[in-house]
């Protein structure tokens, strides 16, 4: 699975809904996506990709990992991947 398969796989799983229910596209909020499955799924991606996502619960829109669109997660987690390897 790619990182992009696997951020889709997670969403939708705390989403509860089908991966091809999910686009690049898609925003959380579009997804019916409240604040609790939105942390349960920050923290599954931590622990699926073994990273630290510096996002702020309490303020989410302030946070330095942009949860804007489904795309801009996977971008904000490979950025964060490739971090990890240098």
């Amino acid at each position: 699975m790619t990182v992009r398969e696997k951020v889709i796989a997670i969403i939708a799983e705390k989403a509860v809904l089908d991966a091809s229910d999910v686009t690049l596209d898609s925003s959380l909020d579009a997804l019916g996506m409240d604040s609790l499955a939105m942390v349960e799924a920050i923290f599954a991606m931590e622990e699926c990709f073994d990273i630290s996502i510096p996002f702020n619960a309490n303020d989410p829109e302030e946070g330095r990992f942009d949860i804007s669109s489904v795309g801009s997660i996977v971008a904000a987690v490979e950025d964060l991947l490739a971090q990890k390897v240098t």
